[in-house]
């Protein structure tokens, strides 16, 4: 398999570089829906500016990136484009090592289960074969790099195609049953964007899986092994934010980073969800409702938790969707972080009963096309666009999940269990 995912590499990052030196590198990375006020190149190279001048790139309202994004650029500046060719790729390959392994566990329980006659007759067709799987982890890797949402990412030069990268490794090591560094990656991807946060859960349940705790309040080795967990988390994310300090000398960082995360003072058309209700909002309620909103990525994953307790991954997929969906400052690049691993659930295809609407969705990047603050009419058309990529996104998760949960309550049991046979 290690051919064709080569050949796929040269294919993304030939149509990356050739991207690169043509006039569409600069109309893409002007895009609303490509670059946010958080991860827009224009705002990164603004910031190193200042910081070359002596000044803190967190004095004024423009730069609202972390630390060390501004120190990796401030050396790497002259050779940026090649950094988020590699960031993609490395992104690609992590997703693709993390699916093999997950298919092999995967594998191995479908055939136990099916040797011990555990399956109910009406979710044959729920069952993967083994040709099935083994290309599942080429198609992730493909679906990653060949995206145009991911493509565009990488020639606007936004800096989330950097977090995708992140959280990347951080699924690999999650996978791999790496408590250490699952904790770490998952504290660098909560540094870059902060909601990342509602992937400790998934994690958690997935390590546990595999160390054979059973998931249980009452029991004591259940609560030990969450208490590590959370203490590898929260220490690695302690000594990250004192990095940033030590490196800039001040806690500016915060307020500018966090606080305009959730705060959403900016109110630049994008295909989120913020822009369009704050801007026809009273002044009086918008932090009610901004408090609402937010509310919103991580009211889910309790939820959640319960109900997919027994399937980790698939956890982990709805909530990567779920924060491309409700975060305040969304982009494309988001997007094709969880389309990514479509092609994992791909036996679930058949069921959905909003595949329709959710093929509407690669629209949600063209219709916003002419919206501007000053123009009611385009204004309307981002929420029909909102309304496009939202809508049919969330029973898309739904119908997954319930077909899922239908598979796991009919004899497929947990994921995270790889010595288990």
């Amino acid at each position: 398999m290690a051919a064709p995912l080569v050949l796929v590499v040269l294919v993304a990052v030939t149509v990356r570089a050739v991207l690169y030196r043509s006039s569409l590198a600069a109309f893409i990375s002007e895009r609303v829906e490509v670059a946010s006020p958080l991860n827009a190149w224009k705002r990164v190279v603004e910031g190193l500016a200042l910081l070359d001048l002596g000044v803190s790139p967190y004095s004024g309202a423009i730069f609202h990136e972390t630390p060390l994004i501004i120190y990796l650029f401030h050396f790497l500046i002259e050779y940026a484009e090649l950094v988020f060719m590699i960031t993609d790729v490395l992104t690609a390959v992590a997703l693709y090592l993390a699916i093999q392994d997950f298919n092999k566990v995967v594998f191995k329980k479908q055939k136990l289960l099916i040797e011990l006659d555990k399956y109910a007759p009406d979710v044959a067709e729920l069952i993967r074969t083994p040709m099935e799987m083994h290309y599942i982890p080429l198609k992730v890797a493909l679906f990653y790099l060949l995206n145009p949402y991911t493509v565009m990412s990488c020639v606007a030069k936004s800096t989330c195609a950097i977090n995708n990268t992140v959280i990347a490794f951080f699924i690999l090591a999650t996978i791999k049953g790496s408590a250490f560094l699952s904790a770490v990656f998952l504290a660098l991807a909560t540094y870059q964007s902060l909601y990342p946060l509602t992937l400790f859960a998934p994690a958690l349940l997935y390590l546990l899986q595999r160390q054979f705790i059973p998931i249980k309040l009452k029991s004591k080795s259940f609560w030990l092994y969450t208490m590590q967990y959370a203490a590898l988390y929260l220490c690695s994310l302690v000594v990250i934010i004192c990095l940033s300090f030590f490196l800039l000398n001040s806690w500016d960082f915060i307020p500018s980073v966090y606080g305009f995360i959730l705060s959403v003072p900016d109110l630049t058309p994008n295909i989120g969800l913020f822009w369009y209700f704050f801007a026809e909002m009273f002044e009086h309620f918008s932090l009610f409702f901004v408090c609402v909103f937010q509310i919103n990525v991580f009211f889910y994953t309790i939820p959640l938790a319960i109900k997919l307790k027994e399937h980790p991954v698939f956890f982990m997929f709805i909530q990567i969707a779920i924060i491309s969906i409700f975060k305040s400052y969304p982009t494309v690049g988001d997007i094709a972080l969880y389309m990514a691993f479509l092609p994992v659930w791909s036996h679930l295809y058949r069921y959905p009963a909003h595949l329709g609407l959710f093929l509407c969705l690669p629209s949600a990047g063209v219709l916003p096309h002419s919206r501007t603050p000053f123009d009611k009419a385009r204004w309307d058309r981002g929420h029909a666009c909102f309304e496009i990529r939202i809508v049919p996104t969330i029973p898309w998760d739904m119908d997954h999940s319930k077909e899922h949960a239908k598979l796991g309550v009919c004899g497929v049991g947990g994921e995270g269990s790889p010595n288990e046979f």
